[in-house]
């Protein structure tokens, strides 16, 4: 599956903008490591992309993204890429093996807690957001409450890079992409 049909695919499950920015996210995370790392571009971004194509349609843990798969398998999503999909939930308990699928994994919710502290900022862009804004973030529990730290920490070190330093990349990436995010600033 390329990119415009792995989209395609999103804009078909998908209705809630908010998920398909926080998959546009991600891609770019995983763009960004791809180009950086030597590896297939396009495979990772595609990755990236699906690996929440099915949260509306099964938004429970014992669903996503289990319950996604067959529909992948149904368009001819390569099983490399199903597996990252599927290893991106610690509660599916399928291994994370692959760079690809640690990447994901890595990628996946600390772009929620980037675009949070994109959003409070006078700017509500990303042009000007750095690495030690999201750290001080990160040190208030108040703040995105909801957004697993520990998990972040643990993708991090299981990808092999630093935490504050995979934060800044992934703010990098997600600057490429801005405008589509909603992150370009007022």
């Amino acid at each position: 599956m390329n990119r415009n049909e792995a989209l395609a695919l999103v804009h078909e499950y998908v209705k809630n903008e908010s998920l398909v920015r926080h998959m546009l996210a991600v891609e770019a995370a995983m763009r960004f490591y791809a180009e950086k790392l030597g590896e297939d571009v396009e495979t990772w971004c595609v990755a990236g992309l699906l690996h929440d194509f099915d949260w509306e349609i099964h938004p429970t843990m014992e669903q996503h993204p289990t319950a996604g798969a067959p529909i992948l398998r149904q368009r001819g999503v390569s099983e490399e890429m199903i597996h990252a999909v599927l290893s991106h939930a610690d509660h599916t308990g399928i291994p994370r093996e692959t760079l690809m699928e640690k990447a994901l994994y890595a990628c996946d919710e600390i772009t929620g807690l980037i675009t949070a502290v994109a959003l409070v900022r006078p700017s509500r862009s990303l042009h000007d957001l750095e690495a030690s804004s999201v750290k001080k973030k990160w040190k208030d529990r108040a703040f995105a409450a909801g957004a697993n730290r520990e998990e972040m920490a643990r993708g991090a070190e299981e990808f092999g890079v630093e935490l504050w330093e995979h934060v800044g990349n992934v703010i990098v990436a997600m600057r490429r992409i801005a405008p589509e995010l909603g992150l370009q600033g007022v």
